[in-house]
């Protein structure tokens, strides 16, 4: 049935493509922008979120107003720290903050406080759509409400999200730097995913024009500017880089060319745990806390 849909889709816009090329590449950056359901697929996703649930009430929601809507942050109190350092972390793609909270507790635990947030379209956040813009602003309304932080962390879309915040790469809204960031299982080049989903679409020149155009008109910048080597390198911030070599989702060539950027960003092979399980991964959970502390580089997974 998928294959089915995806050949329907990919005809409309060969259609449209061929009458209104510059709509047709509106409509793609809209289907782009798409977020998945709220809803649990399935029962383990189901349980997942009832599991979460004790943990998540341990928190203190907080719901922000961004431009046409609202997001949902959590924040979560240090342990046994009275004046605690403030972490952000930001979930992925179709992902939530109930999904981050292996990582929340290690950073607990170390005496930080962390505030989680739901990206728009996620989670407890409003809207079905989300974009760079929509999620930088949403970092900078964490940021005026609970920051600065010490440290942000984001896994996978979350990650792109955190460095743009950090860099600064939508007007309006200033860089927001944290003295530290952690990019798990995060894409590198946006310009390489937005020309990947066009080529499903079999966009033609004129509307994958229009649709990388669409980019700088939400974020005052070219598509080609938001390149996360060319961020990191430019930022300058000491960076943690987490990656499973043979990640399916997002390919270790990322994280390979994030260690390009410079000395202040190191690399961390986190073998075996895939794209997802890798938020698990005690390794893992290890190497962020001791970077969060400031104890040295972090160790192989």
């Amino acid at each position: 049935m998928t294959s089915i849909i995806q050949k329907v889709i990919h005809f409309g816009f060969d259609i449209t493509g061929r009458i209104a090329p510059k709509t047709a590449g509106r409509a793609a950056f809209r289907l782009f922008s798409l977020t998945p359901s709220r809803r649990p697929g399935n029962n383990r996703a189901r349980r997942a979120l009832d599991l979460a649930k004790p943990a998540m009430d341990t928190a203190r929601r907080l719901v922000l107003p961004i431009h046409g809507g609202s997001i949902a942050t959590w924040y979560f109190p240090a342990l046994a720290n009275e004046s605690p350092q403030t972490v952000l972390i930001a979930h992925g793609w179709g992902s939530r903050s109930e999904y981050m909270l292996d990582i929340v507790h290690a950073l607990q635990n170390c005496g930080k406080a962390v505030v989680a947030i739901d990206l728009p379209g996620h989670g407890g956040s409003s809207g079905r759509t989300l974009n760079m813009a929509m999620a930088v602003e949403a970092v900078d309304a964490a940021w005026r409400q609970y920051g600065p932080f010490t440290m942000m962390l984001g896994h996978s879309f979350g990650g792109a999200v955190v460095l743009n915040a950090a860099v600064g790469s939508v007007e309006g809204f200033p860089p927001k730097k944290p003295e530290k960031l952690v990019l798990v299982s995060a894409p590198n080049s946006l310009p390489a995913v937005f020309a990947w989903f066009a080529d499903r679409l079999g966009l033609g020149a004129v509307s994958r024009r229009s649709l990388y155009d669409r980019v700088e008109e939400l974020t005052g910048h070219p598509l080609s500017s938001f390149v996360g080597t060319l961020q990191l390198a430019r930022l300058g911030t000491p960076t943690l880089v987490i990656h499973d070599p043979d990640d399916r989702e997002v390919t270790a060539d990322s994280a390979t060319a994030f260690a390009t950027a410079g000395s202040h960003v190191e690399v961390l092979w986190a073998e075996g745990y895939g794209h997802r399980r890798i938020l698990k991964a005690p390794g893992v959970l290890q190497a962020v806390v001791r970077f969060s502390g400031r104890k040295g580089k972090a160790r192989a997974a």
